[in-house]
């Protein structure tokens, strides 16, 4: 009887015990704070405590890009110019004196004049240093005769001129300042005291010239 009386007793207090621990539980579970955690391992330079990577001190030096240098292109080899040329200068035509016509009809013009002949009119002495004489003459051409004629008379044109003669000439002459048809050699001096004597005749010529410009051959010219 007494055992039936003690069981209600003894199982209020074992609930009353069991809410005292589980009210004492919760608290310290409050004061205590969350459940510990695992202790921190330190971390590897530059991290913080935690083993979280800190980012670099932004005063630290940076690495410079990295710039490739730049490929020069090979230049491309340079063609030679061809050298110039000039072109080639033509050589000069041999100079030929046409060679003067037969006769003329008239007035002979600057095409028909023999270079080479003239008619003699007078001489003129000049002071015996210089070792020449002028000639005064005119050029012409000879003209065309009649055809039972020996020949034509020698046309003169243009003005008289005046060629030096060289005192050592070569000079020669036939009729009328010697007798004879062929050419015979004379003197200048010869020459001079005839063409003094018979001024204005107008004996034909043929002359060739020197180095110095004078007459140094003087031939007449027969005319029948």
């Amino acid at each position: 009887m007494n055992a039936d009386r003690l069981r209600p007793a003894v199982l209020a207090l074992a609930a009353g015990a069991l809410a005292v621990v589980l009210t004492g539980c919760q608290q310290g579970g409050a004061a205590g704070g969350a459940a510990p955690s695992a202790p921190a391992v330190p971390g590897p330079a530059g991290s913080d405590g935690g083993g979280t990577p800190t980012a670099a001190p932004t005063d630290a030096p940076t690495a410079a890009p990295t710039v490739a240098p730049a490929v020069k292109k090979p230049a491309s080899p340079k063609t030679p110019k061809a050298p110039k040329t000039s072109k080639p200068v033509p050589a000069p035509k041999p100079k030929t004196d046409a060679p003067a016509p037969a006769c003329v009809d008239s007035t002979p013009g600057p095409d028909d004049i023999d270079p080479d002949e003239f008619a003699l009119y007078r001489i003129e002495e000049l002071d015996g240093s210089t070792g020449k004489v002028n000639l005064v003459v005119q050029h012409g051409a000879w003209g065309c005769g009649a055809p039972d004629s020996d020949g034509g008379p020698f046309v003169v044109t243009g003005e008289e001129s005046r060629w030096a003669l060289d005192q050592a000439a070569y000079v020669t002459a036939t009729n009328p300042i010697v007798t004879s048809t062929e050419n015979q050699r004379i003197g200048v001096q010869e020459l001079i005291d005839w063409v003094k004597a018979h001024p204005d005749s107008g004996l034909v010529f043929r002359y060739e010239t020197g180095d110095d410009g004078a007459i140094h051959r003087l031939e007449e010219v027969f005319t029948p």
